[in-house]
């Protein structure tokens, strides 16, 4: 009998970002029958600690009627990393740090058919959010918990099914997938808080980005401003707006000003990685000295408009009719 099982990995980003995972495939699983590649009995192609999330045995109506009669029997269950009904959907860790939740959890439920993580509670954790969590770091934490709640769910799987409650009506909340869309501070609207929190929330997965003199630039490693940076004179004896860049030599950074007061950039992504300082002494200090009588705002960070699914579209099909 030949075994398959469908590889899974980290989130999917929407509306033309990077997805760096690749799409599922399946492969045999060496070692448990069928047709493996290689002398010793291993598929190359298969990796030894694969994330595996589904296995299914035999042909594609047996693994259909083995899962309707699990469901039949006593269901699905799903591990979802947010206090049920807050945050439903495919990104509930990411948003729960994108608004700066104070306490987050783990929930243990049945999937309903066709309508997702609206099913019974089974079990359900809450614990207190670290200040200044990625989600990188929350997703760790709440899979540790996750993972000692499904065991012991399973242990006393009739009497959790028993004892199952419906999820209440008031305080749900949805929680989409990212897109690029989302990577793009808009430095007049966000608050320099707002703006860590974006950091901290989908900075593992894509780069802030923001333009600069029609340029794209991402912004890599972002830092709070301290107290004694922004008691210098060259910050307080100027007048600045949104996206206004200036390069603190004393600490090595961007300061960039957004909404309400400003945030710090260590490095940057302009064609290749640099640091603040090399960035500051390869554009610029250069830009400044050609253009010594323009005004500061000339040469601010501005809110990069990224086209819509659709426009993209378009543009490929005028694109290719061109080629022809």
């Amino acid at each position: 009998m030949r075994v398959l099982v469908r590889r899974c990995w980290g989130p999917r980003l929407v509306g033309g970002a990077v997805d760096r995972r690749p799409s599922p495939q399946w492969r045999p699983l060496a070692g448990l029958g069928g047709s493996a590649g290689g002398k010793d009995g291993r598929d190359a192609r298969v990796r030894e600690k694969p994330p595996w999330r589904v296995l299914f045995f035999g042909t594609d109506h047996f693994a259909r009627e083995a899962l309707r009669a699990l469901h039949v029997a006593s269901g699905i269950l799903n591990v979802h990393p947010s206090c049920l009904p807050r945050w439903r959907g495919p990104a509930p860790i990411i948003h729960t740090v994108l608004h700066g939740d104070p306490v987050t959890g783990v929930t243990i439920m049945q999937i309903r058919p066709k309508r997702f993580d609206v099913g019974p509670i089974l079990k359900q954790e809450t614990i207190p959010v670290a200040p200044k969590s990625t989600s990188k770091e929350l997703e760790a934490v709440l899979s540790r918990l996750g993972a000692n709640m499904l065991i012991s769910v399973l242990k006393n799987l009739p009497e959790s099914l028993n004892n199952g409650r419906k999820q209440p009506t008031e305080g749900a909340t949805y929680a989409p997938k990212i897109s690029a869309g989302t990577s793009c501070i808009k430095w007049e609207e966000q608050t320099s808080e707002q703006i860590f929190r974006l950091y901290r929330a989908i900075g593992d997965i894509i780069p802030l980005q923001t333009l600069w003199m029609e340029n794209t630039i991402k912004l890599l490693d972002l830092v709070e401003v301290n107290s004694p940076v922004l008691a210098d004179p060259m910050l307080t004896g100027q007048a600045v707006i949104p996206g206004s860049i200036i390069y603190h030599k004393q600490s090595q950074i961007l300061l960039v000003y957004c909404k309400d007061g400003w945030i710090g950039v260590r490095s940057v992504m302009l064609k290749k990685t640099l640091t603040a300082t090399d960035f500051y002494n390869g554009y610029l200090h250069p830009w400044y000295q050609k253009n010594c009588q323009a005004q500061p705002s000339q040469c601010r960070f501005q809110t990069l408009r990224l086209p819509s699914k659709k426009k993209q579209e378009k543009e490929i099909v005028a694109m290719q009719q061109c080629i022809k």
